[in-house]
């Protein structure tokens, strides 16, 4: 819904040739492990994240990838 309100047109689906952000997680063991002292650490219960349709995360192990990208309305300056 906020991807139509947005006026983004490929994104908001799993639909082939949109751009897909997506978090599979557990949600009976999904916690944050961050602390105000500690902040850099991952959730546990995170199976995958994906961003514009790339494995960017695998448990705790981060792919390196950096597909995500600044997203504009359209008409905006």
């Amino acid at each position: 819904a906020s991807a139509r309100v947005l006026g983004l047109g490929d994104r908001g689906l799993l639909r082939q040739g949109y751009c897909a952000d997506v978090t599979v997680f557990d949600p009976d063991t999904i916690a944050e492990k961050a602390t105000y002292l500690d902040p850099h650490q991952y959730a546990v219960g995170v199976e995958a994240v994906l961003v514009n349709g790339v494995q960017v995360l695998d448990h705790e192990d981060h792919s390196g990838a950096t597909p995500g990208q600044v997203l504009k309305r359209p008409g905006a300056a």
